[in-house]
Order: structure tokens, then C-alpha cells, then sequence
């Protein structure tokens, strides 16, 4: 079951059980946990309703995106005997330094014992040197690794990736590819294709070792090969890497893509509101942020500025939500002259309303009506790279749709236990901010995403540094007023 599910039957929070699994107290594979050793841990929990787990199970593999979903694999036998091995030494020390505690304690024993029968005019000098004793002896004492330094088995299965000279790292299992493994960690490896044509995701091994998983068309020169480089999208590691690489750390860094799109699917969600799924050719996949905008537009005719309404670990396909109005592409959509296989032109990405990665607490995600498009972008990649401890949605609208992405809101609240949610009617934005303060109180280490109309998200962006947000925590996506 996953560590979600599995903190919600135990009755504990899910950073409880990955402290534990820090702690190798309790193992985990892809990110699940086997019930018996949840029931080992916690003995008197029920697991009787075997019908919530799947339907948990299916609301996570919904909620979470994944760049190319594959059965799971196991990795290279080299990366199981390494790991195998570490855990050995690991066990060993750990029972050296057991025995070596434990002989000390016998001899603090006799020691106290002794002391018991002195005469007690000498007990506090007795005492003092029991005292600088015992500091020596521990000094001398096996030293212990730190739990971050301990190998464990939930590391049995992965290999680290360690980036130059970003300094970044990641986890690769199974047979993913060391792109894919990336970008689920929500790192921005450089790229095109993701398929082995065009050579833009190519990097240097620096030390470690890998394995071609799938073959690639795009030609490495015998130069470059002896000097280490491959092609990041065809490779997975078999060994603990170091990749020097090119990575976009910011918005700024990503390249301005223009890429010929096909439309996969047309969804009506209300009389003035499409949702328009498009699909990029497979040897050319968008590089974004979440949070991101594209301009969309048919052939030779001018283009639309539109929030990206998905998650960057899937560049290939794309959702856009688009409302009524007088625009070539509005005007195309709601006409019904657009259709599955027709074509668009794409450019992009623009805009900086990204994730900040520096926020270690609570983060407060707020959509006023059609700002729901960026907001989701940005709590799926959340949700993905799984770096946030605590976050919030609010979301206000009153448009006649009303809350269309109702069910997806749910399914996360019910797979997460650090997703809540709050679904509003038209609420002016200064009430907003005052049960936004009342609920989460201002503090140094959250940070707050505004998306919708203009004027809207500057009202609530003003209350809300009036109630004590500091602006530097507050970022904004103005959406133009229809």
C-alpha cells in the first residue's frame, strides 16, 4: 500500500513513517509498504476494509502524474550486490559498536557497584573521576553513523544521481531513465525529444556506472564516448552516479520552444468554458515550469497566451482550459472548427509564477476562478516531487461551471495526508484573505501562489501583506479579466 494510505490506517502522519524508514524500522518498495511490516510496527490496526485500499491505490495513480508509466522492474543485479554489501558493513559496525556499548555498561556497573561500599567523605571525588573516566571510554567508543549516513533497505533498490555542478541529487529506480528519474524529482535536466533523436539531454559521466536501456538514433562521436558522455533519456544507472549536466535552476534558463501540436481531445466543462488537450510530436516534448504559460493559435492565424494546466512530467501532453472569447483560437473551439488531429502551433514557456523550492513548510495554493488552470499545474508537480511537507487549495469561483475540478480536488485530499482543500462560492477577495489569515497564520517558512483576474489576486495580494504576509512569500499569475 502506499505511505499515504498506510500512515492513514496506522493513526500517524506520513513523515512518522518515513522517519521509521529513515530509521530502517520499516522497508518500502516503489514507494509502497508491505502490510505485515505496517502490522509489525502497529499491531492493532485493522486492514478489514480491503476494498478502500484499491480504491486509494487507483485515486493515487490518478493524482500522481507520471512521465511514462511502466510496470515496475528490478534494477541491475550489480546495484543489488552493491547495496547488498553496504547493508553487510553497515550491520557489522552496527554490531561492533552494540558490543562495545554494551561491555561499557558492564563495566559503569562495577564500577557504581563499587562506589556503593566507599567511604562516603570520598564519594564526590570518587565520583568526578568515575565521571572523566567515563567521557574517555566513550571517546573511544566505535562511532555511530548518523541515520542519513546508515545504509538502509529502502535504498537496496535505487541508485543516487549526484549533478555538477548544480550540486542536485536524485533516486533511479527500477529501469527508469535517468530523464525520467529527473523529472519526477522535479529537476530540470536539458532535453528535446526524450526519445534518442535529437542528443538534447546528452551529459557526462563523471564516475559510476550505466546500462542503454532502449536504443537512439542521435550519433555520440568515439570522442565523446571515451570522454563519457550518453544520452540521459536512453541510459539508467546500475551503480551510484555523477552526471555533469546542463539544468535549468530557473524559469529565466528554459529555452523558447516553437513546436507544431496536434489536439488530442476537446472536453465541454460549462456553456462558456473548454478544456483543449494537445499532444506534441514525439521527438519534441515542452520543456516547462509548472505554472508556466504557452501561446496557442491554429496555422497563420494570431495566438492566445494561456496558463499550462498540467504537470511538467508529462511535456508531451498538455491541457489548457479556455474560456469564451473573441479570439482566433476561442473563436475556433467554441465554433466546433476544431477537433482530435487537428493542428496548432505552439510557443513557449512564459512566465515565472513557478514553485519557490526554497519553502521547507506550508505552502497556500489560491485560484479565483480560471486561476484553478496554473494553480493545478503547480500542486501536481507538488504532488510529484513530493517536496513540500503541508499544502492548502482555496478555491473560489462563480462561474457558471463552478467547481468543474471538484472530483480531482478530492481525490487528492482522500490519497494525502498533507493536501487539504476548500472549495468557495464568488467570495470578494478581502473576506478571502481574512479566512485565509484566520486559517493559516502568517510565518517566515509558507509560501502563497495567487492565480485569477487582475484585479482580483492585487486586492487579495494587498489584504494579505496587510494581514502580515511578507511580500517577499507571496507570488502572483494576473490572468487577463474576460
Amino acid at each position: 500500500m502506499t505511505l499515504s494510505r498506510a500512515a492513514r490506517l496506522a493513526g500517524v502522519s506520513r513523515s512518522e513513517l518515513q522517519r521509521r524508514i529513515r530509521r530502517a524500522e520499516l522497508t518500502t518498495f516503489e514507494g509502497e509498504v508491505a502490510a505485515h511490516d505496517l502490522l509489525r510496527l502497529y499491531p492493532s490496526l485493522s486492514l478489514e476494509h480491503e476494498g478502500a485500499l484499491e480504491q486509494v491505490r487507483e485515486i493515487v495513480d490518478n493524482a500522481r502524474p507520471r512521465l511514462k508509466p511502466e510496470p515496475a522492474a528490478l534494477p541491475d543485479a550489480r546495484i543489488l550486490l552493491e547495496r547488498a554489501h553496504d547493508l553487510s558493513a553497515a550491520l557489522a559496525r552496527e554490531i561492533e559498536a552494540g558490543e562495545a556499548a554494551r561491555g561499557l555498561i558492564e563495566q559503569v556497573a562495577e564500577r557504581i557497584a563499587a562506589l556503593s561500599a566507599s567511604d562516603p567523605a570520598t564519594l564526590p571525588t570518587a565520583l568526578a573521576a568515575l565521571g572523566h573516566w567515563l567521557a574517555e571510554a566513550r571517546t573511544a567508543l566505535p562511532a555511530n553513523e548518523t541515520p542519513e549516513e546508515r545504509p538502509t533497505p529502502t535504498r537496496t533498490l535505487a541508485a543516487r544521481v549526484r549533478l555538477i555542478p548544480s550540486g542536485h541529487s536524485f533516486l533511479v529506480e527500477g529501469e527508469e531513465s535517468l530523464l525520467e528519474a529527473a523529472v519526477h524529482a522535479g529537476i530540470h535536466l536539458e532535453h528535446g525529444c526524450a526519445s534518442g533523436n535529437c542528443g538534447g539531454c546528452k551529459a557526462r559521466l563523471v564516475s559510476g556506472e550505466t546500462r542503454q536501456i532502449r536504443p537512439h538514433d542521435y550519433s555520440i562521436g568515439e570522442r565523446e564516448r571515451r570522454l563519457g558522455y550518453l544520452l540521459t533519456c536512453a541510459h539508467t544507472a546500475l551503480t551510484d552516479l555523477t552526471l555533469e549536466v546542463g539544468e535549468a535552476r530557473s524559469s529565466a534558463e528554459l529555452p523558447l520552444q516553437r513546436i507544431r501540436v496536434s489536439v488530442r481531445r476537446v472536453e465541454t466543462l460549462g456553456p462558456t468554458l473548454r478544456a483543449l488537450q494537445i499532444q506534441t510530436p514525439r521527438n519534441q516534448l515542452l520543456r516547462f515550469m509548472a505554472g508556466q504559460r504557452a501561446r496557442l493559435a491554429p496555422p497563420d492565424e494570431p495566438s492566445s497566451e494561456l496558463p499550462i494546466a498540467s504537470c511538467p512530467c508529462d511535456g508531451r501532453n498538455l491541457r489548457f482550459l479556455i474560456r469564451a472569447a473573441d479570439e482566433a483560437l476561442a473563436r475556433a473551439l467554441f465554433d466546433d472548427r476544431l477537433g482530435p488531429g487537428q493542428r496548432l502551433d505552439l510557443e513557449g514557456p512564459y512566465g515565472d509564477f513557478v514553485l519557490d523550492e526554497s519553502a521547507t513548510d506550508e505552502a497556500l495554493f489560491v485560484a479565483c476562478g480560471d486561476g484553478i488552470a496554473p494553480i493545478r499545474s503547480l500542486i501536481e508537480q507538488a504532488v510529484a516531487i513530493d517536496a513540500i511537507p503541508r499544502y492548502h487549495l482555496y478555491w473560489e469561483t462563480g462561474a457558471p461551471e463552478g467547481h468543474h475540478l471538484a472530483h480531482w480536488a478530492r481525490a487528492l485530499g482522500d490519497a494525502l495526508d498533507d493536501f487539504t482543500y476548500t472549495l468557495l462560492e464568488a467570495t470578494p477577495a478581502d473576506r478571502l484573505a481574512t479566512r485565509i489569515l484566520d486559517e493559516h497564520p502568517p510565518h517566515q517558512h509558507q509560501s502563497l501562489y495567487l492565480a485569477g483576474p487582475k484585479i482580483t489576486v492585487s486586492t487579495l495580494e494587498q489584504a494579505l501583506r496587510a494581514g502580515g504576509v511578507s511580500a517577499e512569500r507571496i507570488r502572483i499569475e494576473a490572468l487577463r479579466a474576460d
